[in-house]
């Protein structure tokens, strides 16, 4: 039976027509899935559906999800990241915490947490990024100090200086939640090319019920960052936004809103 497919450009070009046409009669598509983003169940011959091809080093994977939930596209992750999706599809594992991401030209590391802030009464999902040391800019000797700050706000995050306002949104830039799980902040490619990562985990995310269920509500995710040290290691929410207000008083916090998984 014919499916209520979406099959970009990108994930064409990248599997040939003859396996997007054999996708389209359904000869090689399920009718039946799970969203590759909000973990829901999803029908192709029901509803429109997206494929979403993910291309690593040597594995492609394809995935389909919910049209409403994001668009057909071709998403470039890291060969282990895929691996793990891999992996994590046949069941033959089980997820596990992200490591922070390696940063270029320096020994600190990303840490990124997941925790639902309240904002004008409406609950939203965020991602509270800090890096374990200073971040110098890249080509320096980092005598000018730690300038992770000033980095993101080239890149067009804003100064944070109270909590109660949703920070604007930053073209380009998205949040890769895939098989419910977080595995990348996307930023855009050089010269018009496919994103790449800013961050991404080394094992997927997993991220709570109620925080995938906001963010596939608003299909947006709110991203801060700080300083080393300034937010630093919250077993709570309360206690993230309690360390959030606190380094937004004192200048330290950037914000940027990304919608979710590109385009």
């Amino acid at each position: 039976m014919p499916r209520m497919l979406d099959v970009s450009e990108d994930v064409r070009a990248e599997i040939g027509d003859a396996e997007a046409d054999r996708l389209l009669t359904g000869d090689s598509a399920p009718g039946s899935y799970d969203c590759t983003s909000c973990r829901t169940a999803g029908n192709s011959e029901q509803e429109r559906t997206s494929t979403v091809l993910f291309v690593g080093d040597e594995t492609a994977v394809l995935a389909f999800a919910h049209a409403t939930c994001i668009p057909s596209q071709v998403v470039q992750v890291a060969e282990e990241q895929l691996q793990g999706a891999v992996r994590s599809i046949t069941g033959d594992d089980h997820g596990g915490p992200a490591l922070p991401q390696d940063l270029p030209g320096g020994q600190a590391v990303l840490g990124i947490t997941s925790g639902l802030v309240l904002i004008d009464d409406d609950l939203h999902p965020a991602l509270v990024v800090e890096p374990t040391g200073a971040i110098a800019r890249p080509g320096t000797d980092g005598s000018q100090g730690d300038e992770f700050l000033q980095l993101l706000i080239e890149q067009g995050f804003h100064s944070v200086h109270r909590m109660e306002e949703v920070p604007a949104a930053l073209p380009g830039w998205s949040i890769l939640l895939a098989m419910g799980q977080l595995h990348a902040v996307l930023q855009p490619g050089t010269d018009g090319g496919a994103p790449v990562a800013w961050w991404q985990a080394h094992t997927p995310l997993q991220v709570t019920e109620g925080w995938r269920t906001a963010a596939n509500k608003t299909q947006t995710v709110l991203v801060y960052a700080a300083p080393a040290g300034a937010i630093g290691p919250q077993p709570r929410e309360d206690l993230m936004r309690d360390a959030l207000d606190k380094a937004a008083a004192e200048g330290l916090l950037v914000a940027a809103a990304m919608p979710l998984a590109g385009t």
